[in-house]
């Protein structure tokens, strides 16, 4: 017969994740945590790098869909044709100012391309890890920065009671707090302020976070499409 102690160890860990999983913060930021996680190791080790953003995508997207109940309220508003459109125009600009300035504008440390030539000699290797990033980059990875972002952060430096806030709630600190937070997290420093800065005015406007998604997807897709086009891998 199992006695009440052993019941108590075995029992404790699972209860302490069951109230960690309960914390209204937790769906919005640990996907986002586990992405950079699994992002850093590509920087010391580059030839893992495109196996790496596939268990990335994988497992973000696994966490998105578990907790899809979670961002009901967050995603309820949908956008009209001209908040659509507003969005795209968004995505295209800060993709056009992603591009342009790339000799110009200051960066932090080297980036670490996602090329396919590292995998060898097999395109159909090299064509699947493309089909992956591409996919990741335009649907798993907008959804994933937006909810922390613009709709976790951007309320919770508003009032740490975040979903008290109304999607879109306009104040100086969170709203500048954000854009820089979200420049300091890519490698083109200044590029990516001024997308934070964009972003967080169209949701402003909008108050809806799908217009950011859209507009963010628009941006890394369009980016993706580029990449291709010219073989600037080193945007990747």
């Amino acid at each position: 017969m199992q006695s009440a102690q052993s019941v108590n160890i075995f029992t404790r860990p699972r209860n302490k994740l069951n109230e960690y999983l309960k914390i209204a913060w937790v769906p919005y930021v640990a996907p986002f945590v586990l992405f950079l996680l699994l992002t850093e190791p590509a920087r010391h080790f580059p030839a893992l790098s495109p196996y790496l953003y596939i268990l990335k995508t994988f497992l973000v997207g696994a966490l998105l869909w578990y907790w899809r109940a979670k961002y009901k309220e967050d995603l309820s508003a949908k956008l009209t044709g001209a908040e659509m459109l507003s969005a795209i125009c968004c995505g295209l600009l800060v993709l056009v100012i992603w591009i342009v300035p790339e000799n110009y504008l200051f960066k932090v440390g080297e980036s670490t391309p996602f090329n396919p030539q590292a995998l060898g000699n097999s395109s159909a290797a090299a064509m699947v890890f493309i089909a992956v990033r591409l996919l990741g980059s335009s649907l798993v990875v907008p959804v994933m920065e937006e909810l922390f972002w613009r709709s976790f952060l951007m309320r919770y430096l508003v009032n740490p009671d975040f979903r008290l806030v109304t999607m879109g709630t306009f104040s100086w600190f969170s709203f500048l707090g954000t854009a820089l937070f979200f420049g300091a997290e890519h490698h083109r420093i200044v590029v990516g302020v001024i997308a934070g800065v964009l972003y967080g005015l169209l949701l402003i406007r909008q108050k809806k976070l799908w217009g950011v998604i859209i507009a963010h997807a628009v941006t890394n897709l369009g980016l993706g499409i580029y990449i291709l086009a010219t073989g600037s891998w080193y945007f990747w």
